[in-house]
């Protein structure tokens, strides 16, 4: 094995969420595939990323639309690493993404808790050189 190649994230919305990702965050569109019955394969990734991405998976009855947003019970459960902070803390501020924090320097780099569309909670951060 080498690789994860998708996080699923539950939303209640494809494309509320997709516009979130791909507008607010500059996620790039990988898949947008019909599977019939109103269900879609939605694929979305960080720019130049090329392993891991994200299936944006529409909640599927009662359970599944009671954990979107709080997938990990509250915690951070998504981590977007950055090769330029001020860069992109700046452009996202602009295109509304909720922070929850303002940055802070920590040992393994800069960071900052943001939350998605639906709440998930996520770290953004640029890694000190060498600990990425």
């Amino acid at each position: 094995m080498s690789h994860i190649g998708l996080v699923a994230v539950v939303v209640h919305d494809y494309d509320k969420a997709l516009a979130f990702y791909t507008e607010a965050l500059g996620f790039e569109l990988r898949e947008d595939t019909d599977q019939g019955g109103g269900k879609r394969w939605v694929v979305v990734a960080p720019p130049g990323s090329t392993e891991t991405a994200i299936l944006l998976a529409k909640a599927d009855g009662p359970r599944q639309r009671d954990r979107v947003g709080d997938q990990t019970g509250g915690r951070v459960g998504l981590f977007l690493t950055t090769d330029d902070f001020a860069r992109d803390h700046a452009r996202m501020l602009k295109a509304g993404v909720e922070f929850e924090e303002e940055p802070r320097h920590e040992p393994y780099g800069t960071v900052a808790v943001f939350r998605d569309l639906y709440g998930n909670r996520w770290d953004m951060i640029e890694p000190v050189t060498g600990t990425a």
